[in-house]
């Protein structure tokens, strides 16, 4: 393209990478600044420069090709505990996508349309984490901040950091790191960034990205795994290849230029990947890393001596971070082995059960020693080893790191949790024999907000004296609290043989607006991964406010569960039971009498009760149904119910028999494996029938 004056000093590029549909206010933002006569100034005198080091440039070649320029970065992860909080692992994918691209590893380069066979080149520029904070302090390259809401405005996010992150709260100033703010929202586009501009020293000269944005792995994917090259590219002081603006597919911007020779006039792909677009006249490239294609690949020679005259130019300070001076303070090179630490994916497992560690170890550890006491093997020296545990305990484990010079330990005491034998069924909980929860061997509660947790409470429980609560009433802000069964054997059961999960629970809303949600979780593996069985919320987890600090005072305020979705899926010796309660400023929640049991059941297993007396009510939803059907009636005594589907013509498709309970009865009958058509639930109680009509649809 033909040579232009530069449009942009410190003016926002913001890049609605890869599917991002809202508009930058590029222009807006540049028009405003030159109102300022100090900015203009500036803008004009730092414009001048870099266009003299890209001219003088050509007269040494070392400076045009042959040094590698290596850049310190640091990623600043903005966080609410969720999955944007990404993983060392993703930032890590990251970085090697970037040094792959920026040095021409990339193996698609080689596939670009034939017009630019040959053209794809070598930035000759490196990117690696620092290692030393501003103070001096060894850290990973990786800072992670809390927030309990989402930042969207840039200046606001880098206060938090600077004021709240885990490594060190102040200034890292922009001339000593390359600063890359990871976050959930930036109003609107993927990411943006400051072209070079004035000396570069605040923390602010960085690129803002959002998370789902980094990497091809973990909240990310390949398509979007190139956004931050793209943005880098910008930080180097590249143009979209059709010019300084933000419209492709403006036919304007054939009249416009991005400042570099040998990539043709454009108006822009809108991430369709068009080889064919020849709108301005040459073939687009639409491969090149600076257009919104999903399908960027390379950057062009122009570009490459644009952005390496940006990084020796003493604008926005970036001649300042490659240089060994820096480079060492932060840690870029020579980094010394710090820290020793490690990972690992679970704490807990059963007999038999597999636990992977992974070295978190920083900087550059060569050689790992891994102790596992109770593990198979019991030492390792893999970086990454996976250990099996074969008896019941409890474990530490030990890693002794050394990267050839030093050598650092790390010991992580009761760390691995091995479950013992599986309790067998049926099984019966009234909580009635603890006196506090931590007295139940079997139970496990997990209060990850260290608020109110479940707790036994006596005075309240709905058959004997005592049941569980979660004072939910005194909570007043979001909180999520589990209560975790140990392993247990369902390998006997079979088809004539099915199970049924019982329990109750009592529960009101404190206002009207409350909806709080009640999960039923079961694994068949340990713990390793979890499926729902049942969700409650809002009305259906209960339509009734009160105000106090409520406690249920009769066996009516009780709603009886009965679960039967425990499919063959569930049937080995490592199932486990999860109930979780999500409050958000409700009122009080008990839980009691929690059964697992072979149907038919007798007598005896479900609290010794039985009379038979027919149901006041019976309702069944949704009405049509999907994948579960909800069956609710109440009993004045405890009673046997036996169910059974059947669809139009009579023929029994599932029958099962529960325990009902007095009060509010709900079951759960999966549905999701029935045909779409019509069906009937046929209930019998102490011989009396009821029939109820229902429709099975989907989308």
């Amino acid at each position: 393209m033909k040579k232009i004056a530069f449009l942009f000093g410190f003016t926002f590029v913001i890049s609605l990478f890869y599917g991002q549909l809202l508009p930058c206010g590029q222009h807006t933002i540049l028009q405003e600044q030159l109102k300022d006569p100090v900015f203009k100034a500036q803008f004009e005198f730092d414009q001048k420069i870099q266009k003299q080091v890209l001219q003088e440039m050509f007269k040494n070649p070392n400076q045009k090709r042959g040094i590698i320029y290596k850049i310190p970065i640091v990623f600043h992860v903005l966080h609410s505990n969720g999955e944007e909080n990404i993983s060392k692992e993703q930032i890590l994918d990251q970085l090697a996508i970037l040094n792959r691209d920026y040095r021409l590893k990339n193996a698609d380069a080689a596939n670009v349309h034939p017009d630019f066979k040959g053209m794809p080149s070598d930035v000759q520029i490196e990117f690696v984490l620092a290692t030393k904070a501003p103070n001096g302090s060894c850290f990973s390259g990786i800072t992670r901040t809390y927030t309990a809401t989402s930042v969207t405005d840039g200046s606001a996010q880098v206060s938090l950091i600077m004021k709240g992150n885990d490594v060190y709260k102040g200034e890292w100033t922009g001339y000593k790191y390359l600063n890359i703010f990871v976050s959930t929202g930036l109003n609107g586009p993927a990411g943006y960034t400051n072209k070079p501009f004035g000396s570069g020293n605040s923390m602010s000269n960085g690129i803002y990205i959002l998370h789902n944005y980094i990497g091809s792995i973990g909240t990310s994917n390949i398509i979007k795994s190139r956004a931050l090259t793209h943005e880098v590219g910008h930080w180097f002081n590249l143009d979209h290849t059709w010019g300084p603006n933000n419209s492709p597919g403006d036919t304007l911007s054939c009249g416009t230029d991005d400042g570099v020779t040998d990539t043709p006039n454009c108006i822009g792909d809108k991430s369709v990947c068009n080889l064919d677009d020849k709108y301005c006249g040459p073939r687009a490239n639409v491969e090149n890393y600076m257009e919104y294609s999903y399908c960027s690949k390379m950057f062009t020679q122009g570009q490459v001596d644009r952005m390496r005259a940006a990084i020796i130019s003493s604008v926005g300070g970036r001649n300042k971070l490659w240089t060994t001076q820096n480079l060492t303070a932060v840690g870029g090179i020579n980094a010394s082995l710090c820290i020793a630490d490690f990972t690992n994916d679970f704490q807990e497992t059963c007999l038999g059960g597999q636990i992977t560690f992974k070295d978190a170890s920083y900087n550059a550890p060569k050689t790992w020693e891994w102790s596992f006491p109770g593990g198979t093997p019991s030492n390792s020296s893999d970086q990454n080893p996976t250990i099996v545990y074969n008896k019941p305990g409890t474990y530490n484990v030990s890693l002794v790191v050394s990267d050839g010079t030093n050598s650092m330990t790390v010991t992580k005491s009761n760390l691995i949790t091995v479950l013992g034998e599986s309790t067998k069924i049926p099984l019966l909980e009234t909580f009635n024999t603890y006196s506090k929860i931590s007295d139940a061997s079997f139970w496990k509660v997990i209060n990850t907000d260290n608020n109110q947790a479940f707790e036994v409470y006596s005075g309240a429980g709905y058959s004997d004296n005592k049941c569980l609560k979660l004072s939910n009433f005194s909570e007043t802000t979001a909180s999520t609290d589990e209560l975790i069964s140990t392993n247990v054997d369902l390998s006997k059961v079979s088809d004539q043989n099915l199970i049924t999960l019982t329990f109750r629970y009592a529960y009101r809303k404190k206002n009207s607006s409350n909806s709080e949600v009640f999960r039923v979780s079961m694994t068949s593996d340990c713990g390793y991964t979890w499926n729902s069985r049942k969700v409650l919320s809002g009305v259906n987890l209960s339509g009734l406010t009160v105000a106090n600090d409520w406690t249920p005072t009769s066996k009516s305020d009780w709603t009886t569960v009965h679960v039967t979705n425990i499919n063959s899926t569930f049937w080995n010796t490592n199932t486990r039971l999860r109930f979780t309660f999500e409050g958000s400023g409700g009122n009080n929640f008990f839980l009691d009498d929690i059964n697992l049991y072979p149907a038919a059941p007798t007598t005896e297993l479900f609290l010794g009760l039985l009379e038979q007396k027919k149901s006041d009510d019976i309702q069944i939803y949704p009405n049509p149904t999907d994948q579960e059907l909800s069956l609710e009636f109440s009993l004045n005594n405890h009673q046997t119910v036996n169910y059974e589907i059947v669809d139009i013509f009579g023929k029994k498709i599932f029958s099962n028999v529960i325990q009902g309970a007095i009060g509010n009865n709900l079951v759960i009958i999966p549905t999701k494996d029935l045909v779409v058509g019509s069906y009937f639930v046929k209930m019998n109680f102490g011989g009396e029938a009821y029939v109820r009509y229902f429709q099975v649809e989907r989308e």
